[in-house]
């Protein structure tokens, strides 16, 4: 199994570009991982703009991948949850665990429809890029809770 999580745009902001690379070279210590950047719209109109972006994440999905869709309205898991639901995918599903985040106008709906779980990571509001760096960082405290290493405390 291979985690891949795909986001839209260049995480611009330096420190949190490391954060992201720093937690996906955490997570490859114990399992592969592939991080998928999109080009982001350059359409100004947000409905518009979130079906182009829509077409592209669509285009990146594979068949075999098991789709967890970041939006707010989504189901929230503590850590040991998320460890828990990463865990049984290891044990019992081959394909790609993909986790997609969408841009700052939001995700499409044919992308929230193909997915499997749809996941709020909080009811607060944070910026994209942020979302990215505790998106990655939680998937390595669940692998981390998964192996008894001493980070999950």
């Amino acid at each position: 199994m291979k985690l891949r999580v795909i986001w839209i745009g260049k995480t611009k902001d330096a420190r949190l570009a490391a954060l992201a690379t720093e937690f996906a070279s955490r997570i490859g210590r114990f399992l592969p991982i592939e991080i998928t950047e999109l080009k982001d719209s350059k359409i100004v109109n947000d409905s518009r703009r979130i079906d182009d972006e829509g077409k592209r994440v669509l285009a990146a999905l594979d068949r075999s991948d098991y789709v967890i869709v970041l939006d707010a309205g989504g189901q929230m898991w503590n850590s040991n949850e998320l460890a828990a639901f990463v865990g049984n995918h290891l044990r019992q599903a081959p394909g790609h665990l993909t986790f997609v985040i969408g841009g700052p106008a939001g995700i499409a709906k044919p992308v929230k429809e193909c997915a499997e779980r749809i996941w709020s990571i909080s009811p607060l509001t944070f910026t994209h890029e942020m979302i990215r760096v505790l998106v990655l960082e939680q998937l390595y405290r669940a692998m981390a809770i998964l192996r008894g290493h001493p980070y999950a405390k």
